[in-house]
């Protein structure tokens, strides 16, 4: 009887060596990695700030963190991009490495005080283009300068809510929430983030992009 049920247990070993290994392994460890692509302007690109400072570069830490350690982010952040610009870049910015996108763009449209009318359909166009490849958006919103008035910033703050209600996308309503007027977290230009800035945006938006990710991961599940 002992023998044989050495025997039993010999050939149980390799399964329960394998089924130990598998509950050992950190979570997420069998799922494809997966690329989101920041497509934005400066304040994706990181002006003026350290090689891994940017926000691509911070928000990828704190996935990370957090357990998603499958995830990169590419950061296709240009400085002084409008939404005109981003759109002229987007199918090489964008590349067929994409699972997902962050959309960060309009806050140089409303700098220059370009018609909103005009930042509406360049990010719609952006959108729809990447909803056609069977991307996943989140939709960084921005808000227009008060010295605008009320007239332009009428115009221009709703754009984005209407955009990720039509389109079915992952809002999250102001980029620079927390950050935009707090000296401390900007440089001295008063609109750039500084390191600490970038952290706190990416503390922030960091439950919209998890809920991104789990999109793309529905989405290649089902495909």
């Amino acid at each position: 009887m002992r023998y044989g049920f050495s025997m039993r247990y010999c050939k149980l070993l390799p399964a329960l060596l394998v089924a130990a290994a598998l509950s050992l392994a950190p979570a997420g460890a069998s799922e494809r990695a997966l690329t989101i692509v920041a497509l934005g302007d400066s304040l994706t690109a990181g002006y003026m700030l350290g090689p891994d400072e940017d926000f691509a570069t911070q928000l990828e830490r704190a996935l990370q963190a957090a357990g998603h350690e499958n995830v990169k982010i590419a950061n296709a952040g240009v400085s002084g991009d409008t939404t005109s610009g981003g759109l002229a870049r987007l199918d090489w910015a964008v590349g067929p490495e994409a699972d997902a996108v962050i959309v960060e763009l309009g806050a140089n449209d409303a700098l220059r005080a370009i018609d909103p009318g005009v930042t509406r359909e360049n990010l719609e166009t952006i959108v729809t283009r990447l909803k056609a490849r069977g991307l996943p958006v989140l939709l960084a919103g921005m808000l227009a300068p008060p010295n605008l008035g009320a007239e332009y910033g009428d115009a221009f703050n709703t754009i984005y809510a209407d955009l990720a209600a039509a389109h079915d996308l992952i809002l999250y309503p102001f980029f620079l929430d927390g950050v935009a007027a707090e000296r401390h977290l900007n440089l001295g230009d008063g609109i750039h983030p500084t390191a600490e800035g970038v952290g706190v945006i990416v503390e922030r938006i960091l439950p919209e992009v998890e809920a991104l990710i789990a999109q793309a991961r529905k989405d290649e599940a089902v495909n």
